[in-house]
């Protein structure tokens, strides 16, 4: 299999850096490396990576410019996979990035201390996964239910709507609860239901189904 190509963007140099050399060391290309949102477009679009990862917040103002460069990097190249990386949880913006669909990805910075799990997650999202950091997920599950959505769902239900969010596939799930896939099929149909999903050919109700979940706080 050829390497997966992938850009990295962060203002703090030993942490992009870093990135760089663990994910060479896990048989990625570095196609390149930039310190800012303007870097970041430009090498995207000559080097047309398949992964791109970038801090939510770099120059010139330190708010969203790499989450707007990743909104951008996601009309042009659509196929593109997208790793956002953020210092601490940040419900909206991630709301935000995985309303853009497959693909994508929300990942805290302390995530990164866990190399094989990191990699894996990376090569998931190449794959088309849409990942949320269990960091985030874990803060939601106590989140206030008045309005709250999910409130139809039973305990087992959100369980799976967790790793669900996680990006784990229905058998994966079911390796995770120690129930089968078929249960987990059963599992994410009543979700879907309960959500108001409607049955369509549509890949991405799970996506839309994790949405919900981060919205509902």
């Amino acid at each position: 299999m050829c390497a997966l190509r992938v850009v990295i963007a962060d203002d703090d140099v030993l942490l992009r850096e870093g990135l760089a050399s663990l994910l060479q060391r896990s048989d990625f290309e570095v196609a390149g490396q930039a310190g800012d949102a303007t870097q970041l477009l430009a090498l995207v679009r000559e080097q047309k990576p398949q992964l791109v990862l970038t801090d939510i917040r770099m120059p010139p103002s330190h708010t969203t410019e790499g989450l707007d460069a990743a909104k951008i990097i996601r009309q042009e190249s659509p196929d593109t996979g997208i790793v956002v990386l953020s210092a601490h949880i940040d419900v909206d913006h991630a709301t935000e990035l995985l309303a853009g669909g497959r693909a994508i990805g929300y990942l805290l910075k302390s995530r990164v201390t866990d190399v094989a799990d990191f990699v894996d997650t990376l090569q998931r999202i190449a794959n088309g996964a849409s990942v949320v950091d269990p960091a985030l997920v874990a803060e939601l599950v106590d989140a206030r239910r008045r309005d709250d959505p999910l409130a139809a769902l039973s305990t087992r239900e959100r369980e799976v709507l967790t790793l669900m969010a996680e990006g784990l596939s229905n058998a994966g799930i079911g390796r995770r609860l120690w129930v089968t896939e078929g249960t987990v099929e059963k599992h994410v149909r009543s979700i879907l239901t309960k959500l108001n999903l409607p049955e369509a050919g549509d890949d991405h109700r799970r996506v839309r189904a994790v949405i919900m979940y981060l919205e509902s706080r």
